[in-house]
């Protein structure tokens, strides 16, 4: 499983000109399923991101969590993040999960973070979306639940 993962003021996605889900202060998560991505990886990644401590304490030093400052996460499934570009110019998709997996996976990823007591916001699973995203600082991080990298 692999995610992009950035802190933002403010994002949104929009689905057939409705706003499906939108979010203030918090993470945009952009978050792929891998062919062989189980449980343990839902849970690895809900508990990274929603522990990940990258917003700023009283003395401008990321040390608080998600959690810490009572933001939300708006959470868009993305296949593409397994998108394999380093053969010729057209990347290959083989390792991302089929749409059954990888959309099961995805739910249980929202609700293994509504377990951690973070409000949820969600895309539309395969639907051709609309993201607004205003990164703030701009932080962004990169997490694999195999941790290639």
């Amino acid at each position: 499983m692999r995610a992009v993962v950035q802190r933002v003021l403010r994002s949104s996605v929009t689905v057939d000109d409705k706003v499906t889900g939108s979010i203030e202060k918090g993470l945009m998560v952009l978050l792929g399923v891998e062919d062989d991505d189980e449980m343990t990886d839902v849970t690895y990644m809900a508990d990274k991101i929603t522990g990940l401590r990258i917003f700023e304490d009283e003395e401008e030093k990321m040390n608080l969590s998600i959690k810490d400052v009572g933001g939300d996460i708006l959470a868009v499934s993305q296949f593409t993040l397994f998108g394999d570009c380093r053969k010729g110019k057209r990347p290959s998709f083989i390792k991302a999960a089929r749409p059954e997996k990888a959309n099961s996976l995805y739910r249980a990823f929202i609700d293994a973070c509504k377990g951690y007591g973070v409000h949820v916001e969600e895309g539309v699973f395969q639907a051709d979306m609309l993201v607004r995203i205003e990164n703030d600082g701009p932080v962004t991080v990169l997490l694999d639940s195999k941790k290639l990298f």
